[in-house]
C-alpha cells in the first residue's frame, strides 16, 4: 500500500471542500470494493481517502414525493435487495444489486460506486438505464442532474470533475402495467463478470397486447454501456409478441460494438446481446402482466 491521508466528513459541504481542496489526489471511499483493491495494485493514485458514510444524503434510502426512489450513492446493494417494497417496485434493481459480487462484497458495495467505477460490464448501470434513473451530482459550482446514460464517457471514465461526488441516484415511480429485468451471462462461475448483460423496462396497453414504451439497454459490449434508442423504438407501439421482441433484438445486435478479449469473442458477444435482450425483454413482459 502506498501513503494516504484519511478524512471522514459529516456533511456533503465538508466532503465538496476536500474534494476543491485537493482535487485528483482525493478518492471518494463508499463500499472500498474497487477503490482500496485499485490502490493496492497500484492502478489508481489515492492522496486523500475521503470517507462518505457519515454523510446522510450518501446513506439515506427512501421515497420521494412523487413516489419515485432515491438511493444514495453509499447504500449498500444488500440494503436494496432485502428491502421487499424496493423488490415489488423495482424487481429489475434486485436482479442487479444481487449479483454484484458475494455477500460479503454486497455488504459494502454501493450501486453509486458500481456507477461511478464506470465499468462498460457493470451490473448496475443497464438496469438504472433501462429504469430511467437520474444522477445527482455535487460539487464546488452547485448540484447537477444528469441521465443514468449520460454519465459513463468511456471504460473506467465518467463526467465528474475532479471536485464532484455522486451523491444519489433517482429512480421514477413505475409506471401502471410495467416490468422490468435484469441478466447476464458470465464465462464462468469463477469469473464475476459479464460477457454480456442486458436490461428492459416495458409498459403495456391495457388488455396488455401493446407495448406502450420502452428502455433497453446492454452492457459489455461498448466502452460504455449502451442505452438502445432504436430497440426502444422498435417496440413502441408495436403488438407484444416474439416478432417485435426479435425486431428489438436485432436493433440491440446492430447497435453493439464489442471487442475480442479473454471473456469472450466479437462475434459471440454480439450474439449473446441479442439473446439477453430477448430474454429481459419476456421477463419485462411477465412482470409488467403481472402488475395489472
Amino acid at each position: 500500500m502506498q501513503a494516504l491521508d484519511y478524512q471522514a466528513p459529516a456533511t456533503l459541504d465538508q466532503a465538496v471542500a476536500i474534494l476543491s481542496e485537493h482535487g485528483a489526489s482525493a478518492r471518494i471511499l463508499a463500499g472500498g470494493t474497487d477503490l482500496i483493491i485499485q490502490h493496492r495494485e497500484r492502478r489508481r493514485q489515492v492522496g486523500v481517502m475521503v470517507d462518505v458514510k457519515a454523510i446522510p444524503e450518501l446513506t439515506a434510502m427512501g421515497w420521494t414525493a412523487s413516489g419515485g426512489l432515491r438511493l444514495g450513492a453509499a447504500v449498500a446493494c444488500i440494503r436494496i435487495y432485502r428491502d421487499p417494497e424496493v423488490g415489488r417496485r423495482y424487481p429489475a434493481l434486485i436482479d442487479s444489486a444481487s449479483l454484484i459480487g458475494g455477500m460479503q462484497i454486497q455488504s459494502r458495495a454501493s450501486i453509486g460506486g458500481n456507477l461511478c467505477n464506470s465499468s462498460p460490464a457493470a451490473d448496475s448501470i443497464p438496469t438504472l438505464i433501462a429504469l430511467g434513473a437520474v444522477c445527482h451530482i455535487a460539487g464546488p459550482r452547485g448540484q447537477r442532474t444528469i441521465p443514468v446514460e449520460q454519465f459513463c464517457t468511456g471504460p473506467g471514465a465518467n463526467v465528474l470533475e475532479a471536485d464532484e461526488l455522486l451523491v444519489a441516484l433517482e429512480l421514477p415511480q413505475p409506471a401502471a402495467r410495467s416490468g422490468a429485468a435484469f441478466e447476464r451471462f458470465i464465462p464462468r462461475n469463477e469469473m464475476d463478470i459479464a460477457v454480456v448483460n442486458a436490461a428492459a423496462s416495458v409498459v403495456l396497453s391495457a388488455d396488455g397486447g401493446t407495448f406502450e414504451a420502452a428502455r433497453v439497454a446492454v452492457g459489455a459490449v461498448a466502452p460504455t454501456p449502451l442505452h438502445v434508442a432504436a430497440a426502444d423504438a422498435a417496440l413502441a407501439g408495436k403488438p407484444v409478441s416474439a416478432a417485435t421482441i426479435a425486431a428489438a433484438a436485432d436493433a440491440v445486435r446492430a447497435a453493439a460494438r464489442p471487442i475480442t478479449d479473454m471473456r469472450g469473442s466479437t462475434a459471440q458477444r454480439r450474439h449473446l446481446a441479442g439473446v439477453l435482450a430477448t430474454r429481459v425483454l419476456n421477463t419485462a413482459v411477465e412482470r409488467a402482466k403481472g402488475s395489472r
